[in-house]
């Protein structure tokens, strides 16, 4: 799924579950937040999400 997206949805994307990432994070200092598992998929998510973006960078640095 992320693989088919450009840099730039690859970008928006990272955005978007960071943000979400600290909202989770807010929602654990203020006691909110019940299921703790969802930080640690956010986390993951970003992670694949930088990982494919730099597989893109690398690709296009190669065939250059």
């Amino acid at each position: 799924d992320l693989r088919s997206k450009d840099d730039t949805a690859l970008q928006k994307e990272i955005a978007d579950l960071q943000r979400a990432h600290f909202n989770l994070r807010m929602q654990k200092g203020t006691q909110q937040l019940t299921d703790l598992s969802q930080m640690r998929t956010t986390r993951r998510s970003i992670a694949r999400a930088k990982t494919v973006l730099a597989e893109n960078a690398a690709k296009q640095s190669a065939t250059k």
